[in-house]
């Protein structure tokens, strides 16, 4: 019930503005890309490591949703991940991260890949189109990245943690590590279908999240996919899973334990 509460409160937020001081590193910058699978433009926030600009070697990529969210305050309407702070702290493991903006009111239509009959959505299959088809190819020409399956991470919480791992799905060969915090399996019991019929990678990496005070029956649900994981072929190795005593949906928990993903999934 919380995370639905969550979920529907999110949706109110969207439509406003809240002024704070931009907390964005220095190493943020953004650019506007269009979408044809979209019909639209797409705000890109991206984060380019400290030794970029003196460096010429390659590094690995990091798609993350909901970037208003992720490196600034001033952008974020409940809160931001720091993902910047934290990146900037590390001395190795550095990353390109690759922030879309969400769509405000086209939010759930473009992370759903499924029609809710009250919520609706369902256009994530031309959402991700946009990533591999479109922004992906600009980020490997436009930067120095290594682009292989196994440098490339999707992460996303909530609708972004769905869309994340339903891209692990749909685009086993693109995508291989995979961040699921609070994932809205709810949203559609579809995505199960979907995971028993698709050939998954057994070397995709799968990082799942979820608080106990999230939802009565989130925790069963990501059991219930871990088990179709196992029945596919994916070994305990490249699952890891993490229940935080007391968490909620929001983003505090996401941005808590962001890092112990992030570095286990960049293992």
């Amino acid at each position: 019930m919380f995370r639905k509460l969550a979920f529907l409160l999110v949706i109110l937020f969207l439509s406003l503005s809240i002024h704070a001081q931009s907390t964005a590193s220095s190493n943020i910058s953004f650019f506007e890309l269009p979408a044809p699978q979209l019909d639209t433009l797409k705000t890109i926030r991206i984060y380019l490591p400290k030794s970029y600009a003196t460096s010429s070697k390659c590094y690995p990529v990091v798609y993350m949703h909901d970037a208003q969210n992720l490196f600034d305050k001033e952008t974020s309407y409940v809160g931001e991940w720091e993902v910047d702070e934290y990146l900037d702290s590390l001395a190795t493991k550095e990353v390109i991260v690759v922030g879309i903006d969400h769509g405000n009111a086209k939010r759930i239509d473009e992370l759903t890949p499924f029609k809710h009959d009250k919520y609706g959505g369902g256009n994530g299959n031309a959402y991700l189109q946009f990533i591999s088809q479109t922004l992906k190819p600009y980020i490997d020409k436009k930067y120095r990245t290594y682009s292989e399956r196994e440098h490339t991470s999707i992460i996303g919480s909530s609708l972004g943690g769905l869309i994340s791992f339903y891209a692990a799905l749909e685009y086993p060969d693109t995508f291989g590590k995979i961040g699921v915090f609070s994932p809205s399996f709810w949203y559609s019991d579809k995505i199960y279908e979907k995971a028993k019929e698709v050939t998954i990678n057994k070397d995709t990496k799968f990082y799942f999240l979820a608080g106990t005070e999230e939802d009565e029956n989130l925790i069963s649900e990501i059991e219930k996919m871990l088990e179709i994981l196992r029945e596919k072929g994916v070994e305990d190795k490249n699952i890891a899973v993490k229940y935080i005593e007391g968490g909620k949906h929001n983003e505090a928990l996401w941005s808590k334990n962001f890092p112990e993903a992030f570095e286990w999934l960049q293992q």
